[in-house]
């Protein structure tokens, strides 16, 4: 077993400011999506200081939805007992699945707005998405959370505060399925022009099938446990509505035609 290596959560210190390395994770996303959006934004007949614009309105979509997904699907009684607690963003945390539907109702906003196609944004927002997801576990392996189940492989970890034995660095298999391995698949499909709504389709087949995957190695979130069979966990209850709506896009996506790679603006 290897001890959990001691990193100061606090990244930066300049007195009474403290820049805490979670919150460089999501600006390290923020950027990242915003540097590689600007260098592809002709092929949404977009100017590259309109991605900037996009990623607010995403922002708000993460922050927002992933908060109020926390809440719902994982915090509810807590939040019936104190609905104000759900502004306690420090306690409890964020929902990748609520921050999704954030998202994707931003992006039905954004694209109303400069008349582009649903799905055509969705395409192209996709391969954006892991730098984020990538950053964000790093932050949670630093931040210790996400702790993973007890194992005996040589690389386990002991987790402060979580006894003697060994787990699963669960966080750094997140990390590399859903911010490398996702972000390698889904930038190497959209290099060249496909079928509008299949980019969407593959990145909701590839995080829900990595996030169920790596659910087994995770520990359930304690104030669940396991939601049915002994075995199932919220986090892979709600990948397969997932994977299910990423089959039936890539399916629908076949009777598409093909986006045009610099198109100037989108069919509404």
């Amino acid at each position: 077993m290897l001890a959990y290596p001691e990193i100061d959560p606090v990244a930066v210190s300049l007195g009474p400011l403290k820049v805490h390395w979670y919150g460089l994770m999501y600006v390290i996303g923020f950027v990242g999506a915003w540097w590689l959006g600007r260098r592809r934004a002709d092929r949404l007949g977009l100017k590259p200081d309109d991605i900037g614009d996009m990623l607010f309105y995403g922002a708000l979509g993460v922050v927002l939805g992933g908060r109020i997904g926390y809440a719902l699907f994982y915090g509810f009684d807590r939040f019936l007992d104190n609905p104000l607690w759900i502004f306690q963003v420090w306690d409890g945390g964020m929902s990748f699945h609520g921050g999704l539907l954030g998202v994707l109702l931003a992006a039905l906003l954004f694209a109303r707005k400069h008349r582009l196609a649903f799905f055509q944004l969705t395409d192209f927002i996709a391969p954006l998405v892991p730098i984020g997801l990538g950053a964000g576990r790093i932050g949670n392996f630093i931040n210790h959370e996400l702790p993973g189940r007890v194992t005996d492989v040589p690389w386990a970890l002991v987790f402060p505060g979580m006894g003697g034995q060994g787990r699963h660095p669960s966080s750094l298999y997140q990390f590399f399925l859903e911010g490398v391995v996702l972000f390698g698949v889904l930038w190497t499909a959209s290099l060249k022009p496909r079928q509008r709504g299949f980019i969407s389709g593959l990145f909701l087949v590839c995080y829900g099938a990595f996030r169920f995957l790596s659910e087994f190695f995770r520990r359930p979130d304690p104030q669940l446990g396991f939601i049915a069979f002994d075995w199932l966990t919220m986090g892979q209850l709600l990948s397969l509505p997932m994977i299910l709506a990423g089959i039936a896009l890539i399916v629908w996506s076949r009777h598409n035609g093909v986006d045009d790679a610099r198109a100037s603006q989108a069919a509404p």
